[in-house]
């Protein structure tokens, strides 16, 4: 499935900063947001750092679905007050910005990955998740042709497959070659 880029982009953060680390410093997350293609980032304190592992748990239930998601994103689309215009800075094409760009980084991104998931909640609710296999609770954005996804990785579901088979394979004893005699 293509998503828009803004939906996409952001929604994308949203799924890597609900899997960061709770623990990850101003430096860690400011290389997420980096690695993500989130620019500029600025600096982030460990008080902006905390405020965004704050964040990454209340984005989790969207992926989950263990909570009516389309009330649980308008309340942090309440919080962000996002409002959107289009901005062309660091000579990039126009595209949308939904938090004033002199505003911190912490608040931009939350304005971002909560408007970012709205954009999927509305295309297609089905392609937010969260890994099936049991003890993982990777979230991911299902960006497959049919829309399918069970797991964060393939990785992950070749894991589950592998123990379901060896679940319902008897164990037998392997034949042992015969020694030979001794004299």
């Amino acid at each position: 499935m293509h998503f828009n880029p803004y939906g996409g982009a952001a929604a994308q953060l949203a799924a890597a900063l609900v899997n960061a680390h709770p623990d990850s410093t101003g430096d860690d997350l400011r290389t997420l947001l980096h690695d993500q293609g989130y620019r500029p980032v600025g600096t982030l304190t460990p008080d902006q750092a905390r405020e965004l592992t704050t964040w990454a748990r209340r984005l989790e239930p969207v992926f989950a679905g263990t909570t009516d998601r389309v009330a649980h994103l308008n309340t942090l689309l309440a919080e962000t007050a996002a409002k959107p215009y289009i901005s062309t800075h660091d000579d990039r094409p126009p595209h949308l910005h939904f938090a004033p760009e002199t505003a911190p980084t912490a608040d931009r991104v939350r304005a971002f990955t909560a408007t970012g998931l709205a954009h999927v909640l509305c295309e297609d609710p089905d392609r937010l998740g969260r890994c099936a296999r049991p003890g993982c609770g990777t979230v991911y954005i299902d960006t497959s042709r049919n829309g399918r996804r069970r797991y964060c990785t393939t990785r992950c579901a070749n894991r589950l497959q592998v123990a379901r088979h060896r679940r319902r394979t008897p164990t037998t004893p392997r034949p042992t070659a015969p020694q030979p005699a001794t004299p």
